[in-house]
């Protein structure tokens, strides 16, 4: 039967030429914009697993930056030590030399004054964006080195550089600027108090080498300084950074013992006003103490080198300084090849994450050309099919002639 109210064909015809259409125009946005999953509304579960992995990328990105400041850091503390184990190398010549009887020790004395005076040039300077490795003002520096997933979650982690103290301070107790607590035992249900710190100059600790930082006196902290906290048979160390706190100082004691095993079920640690309050939870007590040290310098014995008086002496000095300073360089160049290898394998790890996302949702640009050509011939030859459909009425009116 045929009805020029209803056209089945063109019907027909019409649904296939919006079908090609519409895979026409998904082909066309798969070229122009490059990917075959370019939105949630392609590929839910593919486009939800590309973001994840776009943002890790991009979160190695990061990390890649830290390692490189990192290393960076290394260099500087590294050549630093190079530089003074060529300087103590030369004083080591000249020590050698004032070993003899006919030679005039003061004048070689005086050069080995000058070879220290150059020597803690090079310490003091020895930083990068304020950071100094060698000079004893740090105890330790955490590198971020990784982004790790799991199904629990996203975490960081780090690589730990230990600094290395290659300054010429002589190392003291400090008798005072270290809390209250000496000695003391904490019992179950009676906390201790360790009152809050005093620091040289006011509220923040002054850099070592600060013209006001008198490192002989006893009575307040300055940069450089070593807190030593006890609990039990777990100890935790923090070592005075400029423009702490008394709140920084008893954070980093509590952070150390934590990360040294403190169990925080046993134990635990209240940060109160700069006071640190530690509460003993457990059945026996446990003994307390915390002292405080003026950091020594690995190369504190250059003050007392005296060829003149003592030239076997300084011979055996310079020999120990000079271990020091070899073993503080093969450290920080370890520790330098270490970041630079993880350097490397996040690069290429975040190589390997822009290929696997591209894999997912990229599109095939042969398949693509290849699906275009043939849809446009057939939106083409549907064209036509819907253009034969609509004529077929045309035909019934031949039966009214």
């Amino acid at each position: 039967m045929s009805s020029i109210l209803t056209n089945t064909s063109a019907m027909v015809a019409l649904q296939t030429m919006k079908g090609i259409n519409a895979n026409l125009s998904k082909t066309q946005s798969d070229i122009s914009t490059g990917k075959s999953v370019a939105t949630a509304r392609d590929n839910a579960a593919v486009w939800a697993i590309s973001k994840v992995m776009e943002s890790d990328a991009e979160g190695f990105k990061g990390i890649s930056d830290s390692l490189s400041v990192g290393s960076a850091t290394l260099t500087v503390a590294r050549q630093a030590s190079e530089s003074v184990t060529k300087l103590l190398t030369e004083m080591k010549g000249k020590i050698v030399a004032a070993q003899a009887e006919n030679v005039d020790r003061g004048k070689i004395q005086t050069d080995i004054d000058a070879l220290t005076e150059q020597v803690k040039s090079v310490i003091g300077a020895a930083q990068f964006n304020g950071l100094n490795l060698v000079d004893g003002s740090h105890a330790s520096v955490n590198v971020l080195a990784s982004l790790d997933r799991s199904s629990t979650g996203v975490t960081s982690s780090n690589i730990t550089v230990n600094a290395q103290n290659l300054s010429t301070n002589a190392g003291a107790a400090l008798t005072a600027g270290g809390g209250t607590l000496s000695a003391a035992t904490v019992t179950t249900g009676t906390p201790e108090t360790l009152n809050a710190f005093a620091f040289q100059g006011g509220a923040g600790a002054l850099a070592s080498n600060a013209p006001t930082a008198d490192p002989l006196d006893m009575t307040a902290l300055v940069a450089g300084d070593a807190i030593a906290l006890s609990i039990g048979n777990v100890s935790g160390r923090y070592v005075v950074q400029r423009g702490d706190t008394s709140d920084a100082v008893v954070a980093g004691l509590k952070s150390a013992l934590a990360t040294n095993g403190l169990s925080s079920s046993d134990f635990t640690l209240t940060l109160n006003s700069g006071e640190l309050e530690i509460a003993n939870n457990t059945n026996a007590p446990a003994d307390l103490a915390l002292t405080a040290t003026r950091g020594t310098g690995g190369l504190s014995g250059l003050n007392n080198i005296d060829v003149e008086n003592a030239p076997s002496n300084a011979l055996d000095a310079i020999e120990g300084m000079l271990q020091t300073t070899i073993d503080a360089a093969a450290e920080f160049g370890s520790s330098q090849k270490r970041i630079d290898i993880q350097n490397e394998f996040v690069g290429q790890l975040t190589d390997a994450l822009k290929t696997g996302i591209g894999v997912m949702v990229d599109t095939n640009m042969e398949e693509a050309s290849a699906r275009l050509q043939a849809l446009q011939v057939q939106q083409q030859l549907a064209t036509q099919a819907l253009s034969i459909a609509n004529q077929q009425p045309q035909g019934l009116l031949s039966l009214f002639r």
